[in-house]
């Protein structure tokens, strides 16, 4: 008999404990998670900076067809690694949930409200026969709306992972490479965030470059900025991006 077929038999079921406790398609999703292209966000006085490096397969590829970061509401964003087409489908319930939050309570949707939801949807999909984990991980960036009077938001960044259960950082990474842009943010931040945005964008480039293996090019780099003021979305330019890689490199 072969006894390899246990284990096969854990493998095809997603809702199947095996005798030590794991699920091995959640395992086997964070695996796909692993092996796309990282992610990174970073919390800072001024709000929260989501940056992530593209995999340009090739050079007819438009680069800018390469959706990594993507707008859910005004005051939110969300940072994908792994499989475009989940995470493309976990952005639009997302924005599904923000927009009918607003027209329900006539107010903007936090920032953990919104990725404890999506973490609900994921770990459904753990347990549930007929479906798959989603093999996708999201970085949930955003501002809470500051109260009445104040007109500062607080800026939140929430991980949520293929087994459905969401993180609060103060700066993180997902994708390839993430053992070590932790440990780069763990000894560079040193538990003290950047103060400034600008030097939040520095920082999360910077972390990018410490897993690439050649020098990161502006065209490979999408980096989304959210204002703790303003409480708004802002993506920078090609040419922005290009002016703080020249700043680091100096």
């Amino acid at each position: 008999m072969d006894s390899s077929a246990p284990q096969q038999a854990y493998d095809r079921g997603n809702t199947i404990f095996s005798p030590d406790g794991r699920l091995y398609q959640v395992e086997y999703a964070r695996e796909a998670v692993e092996r796309g292209s990282p992610s990174v966000g970073v919390v800072t006085d001024d709000g929260v900076v989501l940056a992530a490096r593209k995999r340009v397969r090739s050079p007819l590829l438009e680069a800018d067809t390469i959706e990594k970061i993507h707008e859910v509401d005004d005051h939110l964003a969300i940072a994908s690694a792994g499989h475009a087409a989940d995470a493309r489908q976990l952005v639009d319930v997302a924005r599904r949930v923000a927009q009918h939050h607003r027209v329900r309570y006539g107010e903007p949707v936090g920032v953990e409200s919104l990725a404890t939801h999506l973490a609900d949807h994921v770990q459904e999909h753990t347990q549930t026969g007929g479906s798959r984990p989603f093999g996708a991980a999201l970085l949930v960036g955003g501002v809470d709306p500051g109260r009445p009077g104040e007109g500062v938001g607080q800026p939140r960044l929430f991980e949520v992972d293929p087994s459905g259960t969401p993180y609060g950082w103060r700066a993180v990474s997902i994708g390839n490479g993430t053992d070590g842009i932790r440990r780069f943010f763990e000894d560079r931040l040193e538990g003290d965030l950047p103060g400034e945005t600008q030097r939040g964008i520095a920082t999360a480039l910077e972390a990018l470059a410490t897993t690439a293996e050649s020098d990161l090019e502006p065209e490979s780099l999408d980096v989304w900025t959210i204002d703790s003021d303003a409480a708004t979305v802002e993506r920078l330019s090609a040419d922005e991006i290009a002016a703080v890689l020249a700043e680091l490199e100096s």
